[in-house]
C-alpha cells in the first residue's frame, strides 16, 4: 500500500450543480500545479443528480485509473454516500483542513468530499491541496483501515 498518491495517474473530479463552480476552480488550480485531471462532470449550473457524478469518480479510483477523487456537492453527504458504495473507496467529508489531513493520515481516504454550501472557495482549495499532499501514516492506522 502506497503512502502517497501516484502522480502518474490523473485525479478524478466531479460535482453536482451546487459544487460546479468550486469544481471548476479546483480543477484549474490543480491542473496548473501539474496534476492531470479527469473531469466526470457536471459541466454547468443546471440541476443534476449527484450520484451521476459520484459513481464515475469512485469507479475510476476503484479501478486504479485515478490516483484519488475529489467530489463537491452542497452538503457533501450525497456524494460521500454514493462513493462509499464502491469497494475500496474511503470517501471522507471534510469542512476544514485538519479534517482533510486526518482523513488521509489516519484513514487513508482516497476521495475527498467537499460541502460547497458550507465552506469558502478558498477553503475548498486548501482542503483539496492538503488532502493531496498528505501521506497515510500506516502503523496502527493501517490495522484500523483494514477493518473497514
Amino acid at each position: 500500500m502506497s503512502n502517497t498518491f501516484n502522480k502518474s495517474l490523473p485525479l478524478a473530479i466531479g460535482a453536482d450543480h451546487a459544487g460546479f463552480e468550486y469544481k471548476e476552480q479546483i480543477k484549474k488550480t490543480l491542473a496548473a500545479a501539474g496534476w492531470q485531471i479527469e473531469d466526470k462532470g457536471t459541466y454547468s449550473l443546471d440541476s443534476v443528480d449527484y450520484p451521476d457524478f459520484a459513481h464515475p469518480v469512485a469507479s475510476m479510483v476503484e479501478d486504479g485509473k485515478a490516483a484519488a477523487g475529489i467530489l463537491v456537492c452542497g452538503s457533501a453527504n450525497g456524494v460521500a454516500m454514493a462513493a462509499n458504495k464502491h469497494k475500496g473507496i474511503r470517501a471522507a467529508i471534510c469542512w476544514e483542513t485538519e479534517l482533510a489531513t486526518l482523513a488521509r493520515s489516519h484513514n487513508n481516504a482516497n476521495v475527498i468530499c467537499i460541502p460547497a454550501r458550507f465552506v469558502s472557495p478558498e477553503l475548498a482549495q486548501q482542503m483539496a491541496d492538503t488532502f493531496l499532499a498528505t501521506a497515510f501514516e500506516g502503523g496502527r492506522h493501517e490495522r484500523r483501515v483494514e477493518k473497514i
